[in-house]
């Protein structure tokens, strides 16, 4: 049996009785980083084997641990905080022991990306969790443009040197939403940030630790006011361009102002120049 449990992602005494007695009793517990293993393990009095299994070794490792599993072995499989199989390399022998018929079974327990959302005070009955966004500029304008027009709470995981960048993203692309940033989730410096993109982008300077962040989506918004009128457009676009802007920052910011269709804003922007 391959055993799913979830770990603390933070504070040590979050896991379940039931967590702590499999680990004492598998056979082999397979861990995205053996030293907070041992940690947590060590906290609790478990004694057991502990091996490696993270994004680096997994192709190595993954046969060796089927081939354990199909002798009969039992396993759990930890990450390095929180529930396996998101954002690790839990995912993949996950889905071999499925296609394997080696039975899988989850230990719920906590989850930075439930934690979040549950106190940030956006809307919980629909959400998407994305992962982490996009490192690259460019991609992640283009990956929160395809967010745009969700209707669900979007939640996301970013790194503290990425912060800043994101947050400003964000506000380009999403307009000025609302959002809680969790910050250091169930740890002695615990942090949630409750306000808008632009507040935050303000409040997170000099950001450390692990972020997740909870963002509104459009079923949260209040309702739009009605479309601009095509010549308000064109005075936004015709000022945008005197700024100096190019169509990829200046079309967002007159679709989000007037109201009107993305394409009728970029149709409005080509019209009023050739882009250098």
């Amino acid at each position: 049996m391959l055993y799913i449990v979830s770990t603390p992602i933070g504070n040590l005494e979050d896991i379940t009785l039931r967590a702590l007695r499999l680990l004492a009793e598998v056979d082999l517990v397979a861990s995205e980083d053996t030293r907070k293993a041992r940690l947590l393990l060590n906290r609790h009095g478990v004694k057991n084997a502990i091996t490696s299994y993270h994004e680096q070794n997994k192709r190595s490792k993954l046969p060796q641990l089927l081939n354990l599993l199909s002798e009969g072995k039992d396993i759990a499989l930890i990450s390095e905080a929180g529930t396996p199989g998101l954002n690790d390399p839990g995912y993949e022998l996950i889905a071999a022991c499925i296609q394997e018929g080696i039975p899988v079974t989850p230990v719920p327990g906590p989850s930075a990306v439930i934690t979040a959302l549950v106190i940030s005070g956006l809307p919980t009955s629909r959400f998407v969790y994305v992962g982490y966004l996009p490192r690259r500029p460019g991609e992640r304008k283009r990956y929160l443009q395809s967010l745009l027009a969700e209707p669900g709470t979007v939640i996301c995981l970013e790194a503290p040197h990425r912060i800043a960048a994101a947050l400003a993203d964000m506000l380009e692309v999403l307009g000025d939403r609302r959002l809680a940033v969790c910050r250091e989730l169930t740890k002695l410096h615990e942090e949630v940030f409750r306000g808008t993109i632009s507040k935050a982008l303000a409040h997170f300077q000099s950001p450390r630790g692990e972020f997740t962040l909870v963002v509104e989506g459009t079923s949260g918004k209040p309702a739009e006011a009605p479309s601009a009128s095509p010549a308000e457009a064109r005075r936004l676009v015709a000022a945008y361009r005197g700024q100096g802007l190019r169509a990829r920052q200046g079309v967002p910011r007159v679709t989000r102002e007037t109201g009107l269709p993305r394409k009728e804003v970029y149709r409005l922007w080509i019209e009023n120049g050739v882009e250098q």
